[in-house]
């Protein structure tokens, strides 16, 4: 069974993280831009691969579910890195057969992406899993943050590296470098969670000699809890507001602002300084509060709760200030604004990577991987419809108001008013644990009002 872990452990963790990252940035930039700029395809074909490969992770519940019947969660996580790595050779070898059979080396890239989705599914379900039931409360938002942190670092320098041996470029290079990157994610990912879990894996459902529950059953199980099913509601909904700007914050930059794709691109990195700073300060808080866990100030600040709301209503004005910007034109501060509105999305994803963590281990037991796998399938369905819903409305909006200004402004607005709803959600899911903590099915807490009291002082 999983036991408790310090940050050594957590840092192992994270290196999973980042070797999923590392592999995933090869294929949705790499790969993308090879399709696009050496093949001179169209850039629709791998926007939706990449679309594709969301839409695969609706799987994560019954990913989650199956490591919830054997027990374990090391065999899926190292599996699906395996699977995640192979669907990445896959792709890879299928972008570098699109020179010469074009038809046939898309059809083998989207195999690739395929396998890539639900190898994420698969490793990445369970190691949030396994990092829930792992790590003490007191220390959840920080071990998000580090892990999510790592997770970043895997994107920034496999991109990085990547993009340095691949000059000059040519399609035996590419296949050595996805190789490269590809086994070595495989091999440090074995090495990482080797041992974290010890002893015998706990029987299903808890009870020893119970026959398993089926895949159908247990999902319906986990949606009828109804914080489980309101924590699912705002994951989609506030990550469809998160990433509903991504595609359309850089041409605003240059329609409105004047920017050229240089400015625009190093806005971006304004953007993301913003999020790693507000990460940190979730992390600071936590450890803060993990330290004097005495004193109610430090609970207060070092509240998962709270960071989740808060973030969503910080994220909700920086959106409005970037609807003002639209009508407002260059005087606004747009840095400035951008940089805020990173901080508040990095500090509302990771108080809700958080207390997802805390979730997870909530309401009937032997169901944490299918809770998870029901939000992370939820997040990834937001992710993969949310720039499309975007550039939609900005596109609907650009027809309706002739100024671009405004335009941009409405869509700014409307994504304003979903994280402020995302807020009123996160705050609702708090009320509904609070009435349902105590009369919760779960044979690993035998004092109800003990575990209430519990789920009070976490958050």
């Amino acid at each position: 069974m999983t036991q408790a872990i310090g940050w050594t452990g957590v840092a192992r963790l994270g290196l999973v993280q980042a070797c999923m990252g590392a592999v995933v940035v090869l294929t949705t930039s790499t790969l993308n831009r090879v399709m696009v700029v050496e093949l001179a395809l169209a850039a629709v074909l791998p926007g939706l691969m990449v679309a594709l490969h969301y839409l695969v992770q609706i799987s994560r519940p019954r990913m989650g579910h199956g490591s919830d019947v054997g027990g374990r969660r090391t065999p899926w996580i190292i599996g699906g890195m395996a699977l995640l790595a192979a669907g990445g050779m896959t792709a890879t070898l299928g972008t570098v057969w699109a020179g010469s059979h074009t038809v046939a080396g898309l059809a083998v890239a989207l195999l690739g992406f395929l396998m890539i989705g639900t190898g994420v599914s698969a490793c990445g379900t369970n190691l949030l899993v396994m990092l829930a039931k792992s790590v003490p409360a007191q220390r959840r938002g920080p071990a998000a943050t580090l892990v999510w942190i790592m997770m970043i670092a895997g994107f920034a320098i496999t991109a990085g590296l990547a993009g340095r041996w691949l000059d000059p470029y040519s399609p035996e290079r590419l296949l050595q470098v996805a190789a490269c990157i590809c086994v070595l994610a495989v091999a440090i990912t074995t090495l990482a969670v080797l041992g974290l879990e010890r002893g015998p894996a706990p029987a299903a459902d808890a009870n020893p000699g119970s026959t398993p529950v089926a895949f159908g059953p247990a999902l319906r199980q986990v949606w009828a809890e109804p914080a489980a099913r309101r924590f699912t509601i705002f994951v989609f909904f506030s990550m469809l507001a998160y990433s509903a700007q991504d595609l359309i914050l850089e041409p605003f930059a240059g329609s409105v602002f004047g920017y050229t794709p240089g400015s625009s691109t190093q806005l971006s990195g304004v953007q993301h300084g913003g999020v790693l700073l507000g990460m940190l300060m979730v992390a600071g808080a936590g450890l803060l509060s993990a330290r004097m866990p005495q004193k109610a100030w430090a609970r207060a600040i070092g509240s998962l709760r709270g960071w989740t709301v808060g973030g969503c209503l910080a994220s909700g004005l920086a959106m409005a200030g970037l609807a003002l910007a639209g009508l407002v034109g260059s005087d606004w501060p747009l840095k400035t604004n951008v940089f805020l509105l990173g901080v508040a999305n990095g500090a509302f994803s990771i108080g809700a990577i958080g207390s997802m963590m805390r979730m997870a281990g909530e309401g009937r037991s032997s169901r944490e991987g299918v809770r998870m796998g029901l939000w992370g399938a939820a997040q990834a369905l937001a992710f993969g419809i949310g720039g499309l819903l975007g550039t939609l409305a900005s596109d609907i909006a650009h027809w309706l108001l002739a100024a671009p200004g405004s335009a941009y402004a409405s869509v700014f607005a409307l994504e304003s008013c979903m994280f402020f709803v995302s807020a009123a959600l996160a705050w609702n899911i708090r009320l509904v644990t609070q009435q349902t903590s105590a009369s919760t099915e779960s044979p690993r807490t035998p004092e109800p009002r003990a575990a209430a009291m519990q789920v009070a002082h976490e958050t």
